[in-house]
């Protein structure tokens, strides 16, 4: 007759030892990990605001204030992805190490082996939950209003002496100098704001203010100069006194926020005063794919599992199951931004992305322990014949 073995508590509250130098190594790992590759992600993305910083003559700290806004849509993105490279490395090193090997033979089944990876996955989706549900969407609104500012307000005040400063893609000012007091002396300002109007303003003087929570600068005793584009003559308009808005264009100066900016009971729930029917769909997948996206953590968390701790061990199949496993996640992420693209087009088809984020997690989870289970009904089965 077989020996019945007890069943192993795979909930019990309290970690084991193994559990925890497991688990240790599998989040200092994640964190590693994670941390480089968004260190990497940020100095590439970073490069494209360079020039927005330095030709508007901001400081250092501006740019580092204003690039660094983006590093949580960052770590939402990556975290999944190296959820699944620390997974399928430790447990592979563990393999390879004969540990899990050990760990077998000292009768633990696979889903205490499995448990300290489980919940990596389970901390790496409850972070990628918070992220893309409230710090996101918070930190990209703040990045937007941050750009805004300085294309609109910031660097209009940070106008240099005998420097041409571009305070916006369509207007750039000259001062010749500038008094302690604020007052701006030989002024130049090249307007080309309004297309087949281009204008040069010069001034005497002038000052800096803010009025409508727009800047402006105040000109005295200078002239506008304008060329007619239907007759080619030269306008010039002398005044004494002038206001001129150094900002963008009118329709700039309110800005409508988008889909990335707001939260999720303003996607599902938008105001249609200001979006369109066809922005409405958009808000829609946009509020899904917050909330499913981050099961791809234990998604591809079980298919690290599974590619380090399905089958036997054997110098083959340490290649190529951590081989099928890296395609495995490919798949799962291109067929995930297919149906993300579908849903757009149909909205019936939103359940689908549920199914592309889960499912795979699901039926590794069954591969991996579906074997157990039926060992363990068939242990019972038998007990339960041999008490009768």
């Amino acid at each position: 007759m077989p020996v019945v073995r007890p069943a192993p508590d795979r909930l019990a509250p309290r970690l084991s030892i193994l559990d925890g130098y497991m688990l240790r190594q599998l989040l200092l790992a994640l964190a590693a990990t994670t941390g480089a590759l968004v260190t990497l992600i940020w100095l590439t993305q970073s490069l494209h605001f360079v020039s927005l910083v330095v030709g508007r003559g901001l400081s250092l700290r501006v740019f580092l204030e204003l690039t660094s806004l983006l590093i949580p849509s960052f770590v939402a993105v990556i975290l999944p992805i190296t959820t699944f490279v620390v997974v399928q490395f430790i447990y592979q090193r563990l393999g390879a190490d004969r540990e899990l090997t050990v760990m077998q033979a000292a009768g633990l089944s696979p889903a205490l082996m499995a448990r300290p990876g489980l919940m990596c996955a389970a901390i790496s989706t409850v972070v990628c939950l918070v992220l893309n549900v409230w710090i996101v969407p918070v930190s990209y609104h703040a990045f937007r209003q941050y750009e805004f500012q300085i294309r609109n307000r910031m660097a209009a005040f940070l106008i240099q002496d005998g420097v041409f400063t571009q305070v916006s893609d369509n207007m750039t000012v000259y001062i010749r100098a500038r008094d302690k007091d604020g007052t701006l002396h030989g002024i130049m300002v090249e307007d080309d704001r309004t297309p087949g109007a281009e204008a040069t303003i010069l001034a005497e003087e002038g000052n800096l203010v803010i009025i409508n929570d727009q800047p402006r600068v105040v000109l005295f005793n200078g002239s506008r100069q304008e060329i007619d584009s239907h007759t080619g003559r030269l306008n010039v308009l002398t005044f004494t006194r002038n206001t001129i808005d150094l900002s963008s264009p009118h329709t700039a100066h309110t800005r409508l926020p988008d889909a990335n900016e707001l939260s999720i009971a303003q996607l599902l729930h938008p105001d249609m005063r200001q979006y369109s029917r066809r922005d409405e769909s958009k808000m829609f997948i946009e509020a899904w794919r917050r909330l499913s996206t981050p099961f791809c953590a234990f998604s591809f968390a079980m298919i690290g599992l599974v590619g380090a701790m399905g089958g036997s061990y054997s110098r083959q199949a340490s290649i190529l199951r951590p081989v099928l496993a890296i395609l495995a996640v490919v798949a799962v992420q291109a067929l995930t931004l297919l149906v993300q693209n579908l849903a757009s087009r149909n909205l019936q088809l939103m359940p689908l992305m549920w199914v592309c984020t889960i499912g795979p997690g699901v039926v590794c989870a069954l591969m991996l322990f579906w074997p157990e289970l039926r060992t363990e009904r068939e242990s019972r089965r038998l007990a339960g014949g041999a008490r009768s």
